[in-house]
C-alpha cells in the first residue's frame, strides 16, 4: 500500500515538472489553442470571402471590350476569380446616357461591392449614384478624370472614386502621321460633343498640331446620326483622319473607313483595335493592360487594403506602333522601315487583324 502511495505521488511531481519545463500551464495552453483556432477560422474566412461586382460599359468597340477582359484578368492576378470567389454582373449602355444611369441604379439595388465603369460616361453616371450609396467605383478608359469631375487636378480622389486613364500619347501620335505623310498639311478630326474626353484630346491636339506642320479640321457630331454627313464634310477638307477614343464615333468606324477607302484618304486610329479593322496605323495604348492595371486597382479595394479615396488615378504610359501593311497596300503607302521594325503589331488582314 506505501508503495503504491509513493508511485502516484512521483506520477504527480513528474507531470508537475514536464508543465515547468514547458513553461505552460493548462489554462496558458488552452488560451494558445483557442488563439490558433480563431487565427485558422480568420484565414479561413479570408480564403472563402466572395464578392460581387458590377462591370458597366458604356458603348460596344474592341478598346472597350478589351478593357472589360484585362480587368478580369488584373482580379484573377489577385486571385479573385469570377466563378470561385468573385460574381461578376455586366451590362453595356450601347453609347445612351439614360440607358448607363439605369445599369448603375441596377448594380446598387443589387448592392454589389463595388462598380467597374469602362469610358468616360459611364464613370460620370456611376459615380454620381454610387457616392449617395458608398459603393466604391473604379474606372478604366477615361481620357480626363480631372475634366470629367472624376478627380482633382492633382490626381487625387475626389470621393470613393479611382481608376486609370487612357489619356492619348499625342504629341507620337502626329510625329508618326508627318513621318507617314511628309506631304500632309490637313488632319481632320470628328468627335462627340456630349464626350469631355474628346473635348480634351481636340484642345491637346490643336495645341500641338502647329509644332508637326499640320492645321487641326474638327468635325463635332451629337449623335451617331450625324455622323455619315459630318464624315463626307470633313473628307472633302483634309489629307487624313486621325481617331481618337470617343466612343460615338468608334461605335461607327466601319463606315467612317468605309468613306475614307473610297476616297484614297488613310485614316489614323489611336489603339490596337481600331488599327485591326482598317485604321492606317496607331502609336496606341494596350487597352487589355489598361484593364489590368485597372483590376489590379480593384483588387486593393476588394479586399480592404486600401479605400479608392486613398488611391490616385494611374496613367498608362507606354505607347507603342501599330500599322497595317494591307491598308498601306491599298492606299500605296510605305510604312517607314524604322517603325515597322519595332512596330508591336503589324497587321495584314483587315477584317480579322492577323499578324
Amino acid at each position: 500500500m506505501k508503495k503504491s502511495v509513493k508511485i502516484m505521488l512521483f506520477a504527480a511531481l513528474a507531470a508537475t515538472l514536464t508543465g515547468c519545463a514547458s513553461g505552460k500551464s493548462p489554462e496558458s495552453t488552452k488560451e494558445t489553442n483557442a488563439t490558433n483556432t480563431t487565427a485558422a477560422a480568420t484565414a479561413k474566412s479570408e480564403e472563402t470571402k466572395a464578392y460581387t461586382i458590377g462591370i458597366a460599359q458604356f458603348a460596344e468597340h474592341g478598346s472597350l471590350d478589351n478593357c472589360r477582359e484585362g480587368f478580369l484578368k488584373g482580379l484573377a492576378e489577385e486571385g479573385l476569380e469570377e466563378g470561385k470567389n468573385l460574381t461578376v454582373l455586366y451590362e453595356n449602355a450601347q453609347a445612351d446616357g439614360g440607358t448607363a444611369s439605369q445599369i448603375v441604379n441596377n448594380f446598387l439595388a443589387k448592392k454589389t461591392n463595388l462598380i467597374c465603369a469602362i469610358a468616360t460616361p459611364m464613370a460620370q453616371a456611376a459615380y454620381s449614384g454610387a457616392k449617395k450609396a458608398d459603393i466604391p467605383v473604379i474606372f478604366t478608359a477615361v481620357t480626363d478624370p480631372a475634366a470629367a469631375a472624376l478627380a482633382n487636378e492633382d490626381g487625387t480622389p475626389v470621393g470613393e472614386i479611382t481608376g486609370t486613364s487612357d489619356k492619348l500619347p499625342v504629341e507620337k501620335q502626329l510625329e508618326m502621321i508627318r513621318k507617314i505623310l511628309p506631304d500632309a498639311k490637313k488632319i481632320g478630326i470628328l468627335y462627340s460633343t456630349s464626350e469631355v474626353n474628346s473635348e480634351t484630346a481636340i484642345k491637346e491636339y490643336k495645341a500641338a498640331a502647329a509644332n508637326y506642320g499640320f492645321e487641326i479640321v474638327e468635325g463635332p457630331v451629337t449623335a451617331t446620326a450625324d455622323i455619315p454627313l459630318a464624315a463626307d464634310s470633313i473628307l472633302e477638307k483634309v489629307d487624313c483622319l486621325n481617331n481618337l477614343t470617343d466612343n460615338t464615333v468608334v461605335s461607327s468606324l466601319p463606315l467612317i473607313l468605309d468613306k475614307a477607302g473610297k476616297k484614297n484618304i488613310p485614316v489614323f486610329g489611336s489603339e490596337v483595335e481600331q488599327v485591326k479593322i482598317g485604321c492606317l496605323a496607331a502609336m496606341g495604348l494596350d487597352y487589355v493592360d489598361l484593364g489590368k492595371q485597372t483590376g489590379v486597382m480593384a483588387a486593393k479595394v476588394l479586399k480592404g487594403e486600401a479605400k479608392a479615396s486613398e488611391l490616385n488615378f494611374e496613367v498608362i504610359k507606354d505607347a507603342a506602333f501599330y500599322g497595317n501593311s494591307k491598308v498601306a497596300e491599298t492606299l500605296g503607302i510605305t510604312l517607314p522601315k524604322d517603325m515597322t521594325d519595332t512596330a508591336a503589331e503589324i497587321f495584314t488582314d483587315i477584317s480579322k487583324g492577323t499578324k
